[in-house]
């Protein structure tokens, strides 16, 4: 499919639009499937939302049964519940637009394959994932787990973790564990100087590319919504169930 123009052309609504039909795909994740979703229905314009990470039921309703629709005409060629998955059916040209993270893209873009992380003009849907500890944590355990915290958070892991596309709460400890090159491509939004690797070692990056959607700065300037567990996620959950099992059928409503 064409490129747009990030942050203006480029938009979640493409998920759903019907020059796409069988070639769509969603993660099959409730809690994350559904927002990729919800963004696409109201940047296409089939519905809006009060608040769109913490939908009400008759949102949750309105929402699985505009997918079930889509679902019984043929718009998805699949719900994706692998890393590997999402990266076959793209690099088998099986679908042209798909929930996708940054690892999957890395690594295709490393196989040779032309894909592209849109900048939707409507903001990302971000996440954040953290670490806690057990209130009865204690003793020789509790002293293991603070130095396995500590050593995340020096900087080797968010290294790792930049050259597959995601970013780290302390980033000025992972410019020290990245080249300057790395740096200038992974959290600059600069062309990369020279082939930049991997997690493995192997190139993901070549010489001349930007990272789509530019700097980390501008990236987190352009989040239109937090990922977080809904209020109804228990409904959600079922709802969504009804919409991956579903056959060629717009299904039945289940209940609360």
């Amino acid at each position: 499919m064409p490129a747009g123009i990030p942050y203006q052309t480029e938009s979640w609504g493409w998920l759903l639009d019907n020059r796409w039909r069988g070639k769509v795909a969603l993660v099959n994740d409730p809690a994350i499937g559904v927002i990729d979703a919800a963004l696409a229905a109201e940047a296409h314009g089939v519905m809006t939302f009060e608040d769109i990470g913490n939908m009400t039921l008759e949102e949750v309703d309105c929402l699985i049964d505009i997918l079930l629709e889509k679902k019984k005409a043929g718009h998805f060629k699949a719900f994706w519940n692998s890393f590997a998955e999402a990266d076959e059916l793209m690099a088998r040209r099986d679908v042209v637009i798909e929930s996708m993270w940054s690892p999957s893209v890395t690594r295709l873009k490393g196989r040779g394959i032309p894909v592209r992380y849109a900048a939707p003009k409507e903001g990302y849907r971000a996440w954040q994932g953290g670490m806690c500890i057990s209130s009865r944590t204690g003793g020789r355990t509790l002293e293991a787990v603070y130095d396995y915290l500590n050593w995340w958070m020096s900087g080797w892991a968010g290294a790792m973790m930049a050259r597959q596309g995601y970013y780290f709460s302390v980033p000025e400890r992972v410019r020290d564990h990245l080249s300057d090159d790395e740096w200038d491509y992974w959290y600059m939004g600069k062309q990369a100087a020279v082939d930049l690797p991997g997690p493995d070692g192997k190139a993901v990056v070549r010489a001349g590319e930007s990272r789509d959607g530019g700097s980390y700065w501008q990236r987190f300037a352009n989040i239109g919504v937090w990922n977080s567990i809904m209020d109804e996620h228990n409904y959600l959950v079922r709802r969504w169930q009804e919409l991956t099992a579903a056959n060629g059928s717009s299904g039945r409503r289940v209940k609360r």
